[in-house]
């Protein structure tokens, strides 16, 4: 079974969205191969001292929807972890914003893949856009199935 049914069954509601969006307070709402889009509504949770969407909260927004995107393409038995990731903030984003980060694949090889994301507001204006490299892995059979990507993974790309 691909990722990608089971991030459609998690936009369905038919499915838990992993820890870290319940943590932010992001969702995911479209998934397609090689496509992820997740939206946050910043609130008060989401802010740094001058008052705008924290760094961080943008970067982790990004993160999932470049790593999902990636996800779409592999099969259950495999997940993937970020290696390197790169950030600009273009424009604040305040309380009572609804961003969308639209992450998606540029390329993917055997073992790593380039992924971008732009994170807009409500206006289609660009408030954020990053670019990772991700890594390919292989799930431990110790791993339970229907828990993708959260637990134990064996340190060894895959070589297919």
């Amino acid at each position: 079974m691909k990722l990608l049914e089971h991030f459609q069954a998690i936009i369905r509601g038919e499915a838990e969205p992993p820890a870290v969006s319940r943590l932010v307070g992001f969702h995911m709402t479209e998934a397609g191969e090689g496509t992820v889009t997740f939206e946050l509504e910043v609130d008060e949770r989401h802010t740094s001292p001058p008052g705008s969407a924290h760094g961080g909260i943008l970067c982790d927004v990004a993160d999932a929807a470049m790593g999902c995107a990636y996800g779409t393409l592999l099969d259950d038995s495999e997940t993937w972890t970020t290696v390197e990731l790169k950030i600009n903030y273009l424009r604040p984003a305040w309380p009572g914003a609804r961003l969308r980060a639209e992450g998606r694949v540029v390329n993917s090889g055997r073992t790593l893949a380039l992924t971008e994301c732009d994170v807009v507001n409500g206006e289609g204006k660009l408030v954020a856009r990053a670019s990772s490299t991700v890594m390919r892995l292989t799930r431990s059979p110790a791993v339970e199935p229907d828990r993708p990507g959260l637990d134990r993974l064996d340190d060894t790309a895959t070589s297919s």
